[in-house]
């Protein structure tokens, strides 16, 4: 006998788990099927009439619509509480179509300058070949934002918390200037994801992710999401997603897919022990600073507060010394943290942004050699505090 799918529910950790995963249908598969399909044909002429007139809806070919990915979608926009998502290859992927979704040749985009560096770099560098200018602002002053304002912005690009040494943007109070003036909203969303922190409550336009963080949280998949209005996302639906390629497989989809239905249970995990990790941190003789919204040090925490439910995961810290001879012997007695730039899986990583600088820039323009950026995973928080302990011990 045929069974509906579950009623909707508003709460979060049940629309994780029912969320587009109706069993019955894909012939009652309880983990929905990965279509591993480029092309789909059609049983007559008609049936391929009508779904060229309408290839958002239809599935005509992958690189349009899938229905392993129009699943995670569906979940995706139902935990965010938005009209649509696309999927995307990866998060600059979702990033740059987002981004061209709502600028034009001679446009100015105010961006906030802690933002991930490669789309920095896409605001900055890539786009001023199409004549497209660019103002960076520390962003924590709502009126920096205002004062950044030309006639012809066109977008605000803010990412908060930053994930370098947690800067937050008031959200609320940056949106509401965009919408005096005109200008469309992008966030990066990715260090809270929907669970802690609700852009599209906030006055956001579209809200973009590294599904590749949380969403996926095993560190296997590259992934990306753009999550808002279904009039905008129709508009990247027939634009920027199909022209710029910048699709996801669906086997990649099928695993954020799966990520999905754990993460609330997960992210728990991070903040518990990541708060645990801060307050250690944060008494530890040879830290300087500890960078992580979720403690009472950190200078916007009433912000945190206000606009977000929780910090994640991630954090940064600043040894005591600036010697990169220290630092490397820091970083090289972790034993549970590994070396590694990523960050939102089960496994605990430690990351040196100095390392990232040395390459591109000159040493007087070199990052605090003493800041470190740690992401807190699932092991035991206990080993994980230990861990750092004889690390420090080892400066």
């Amino acid at each position: 006998m045929h069974r509906s799918a579950p009623h909707p529910s508003s709460r979060i950790d049940t629309l994780a788990v029912h969320a587009g995963d109706d069993p019955f249908r894909f012939l009652g598969a309880a983990a929905p099927p990965i279509f591993e399909t480029s092309t789909f044909v059609f049983p007559s002429f008609s049936d391929a009439v009508a779904a060229f007139a309408d290839e958002q809806e239809h599935c005509v070919y992958t690189r349009g619509r899938n229905p392993t990915v129009r699943v995670v979608e569906e979940k995706l926009a139902a935990l965010e509480g938005a009209e649509a998502c696309r999927l995307f290859g990866s998060g600059m992927a979702a990033i740059s179509a987002a981004i061209l979704s709502c600028v034009k040749a001679g446009d100015h985009i105010v961006a906030v300058d802690t933002a991930y560096g490669p789309a920095r770099a896409f605001i900055t560098g890539y786009l001023s070949r199409f004549g497209i200018t660019a103002t960076l602002v520390d962003g924590r002053d709502p009126a920096e934002w205002e004062a950044a304002v030309r006639p012809n912005t066109a977008l605000f690009y803010l990412e908060s918390p930053s994930s370098g040494v947690m800067k937050l943007q008031d959200v609320p109070a940056v949106t509401a200037i965009a919408r005096r003036h005109g200008i469309a909203t992008v966030i990066d969303n990715s260090y809270c994801t929907m669970l802690l922190q609700r852009p599209l409550e906030l006055g956001v336009d579209l809200v973009v992710y590294s599904g590749s963080k949380y969403f996926g949280g095993h560190s296997d998949v590259l992934a990306g999401a753009v999550l808002g209005p279904a009039e905008r996302l129709r508009r990247i639906g027939d634009a920027e997603y199909p022209l710029l390629g910048g699709i996801i497989g669906p086997f990649e989809a099928w695993l954020v897919g799966r990520g999905l239905r754990t993460l609330p249970v997960r992210l728990r995990q991070h903040q518990v022990s990541a708060a645990k990790v801060a307050e250690f941190l944060a008494g530890h003789g040879r830290v300087a600073r500890v960078h992580y919204p979720g403690h009472p040090s950190h200078p916007q925490y009433e912000l945190a507060l206000r606009q977000m439910r929780g910090a994640s995961g991630l954090l940064s810290f600043e040894l005591d010394t600036r010697d990169l001879n220290q630092v490397s012997r820091f970083v090289d007695a972790l034993r549970y943290f590994r070396l590694g730039v990523s960050w939102g899986g089960y496994e605990s990583l430690v990351f040196v942004p100095v390392i990232g600088a040395m390459r591109r820039l000159p040493e007087a323009q070199w990052p605090n050699p003493g800041l470190v950026r740690i992401h807190v995973g699932l092991e035991d928080v206990a080993d994980l505090i230990g861990d750092l302990d004889q690390a420090l011990r080892a400066l």
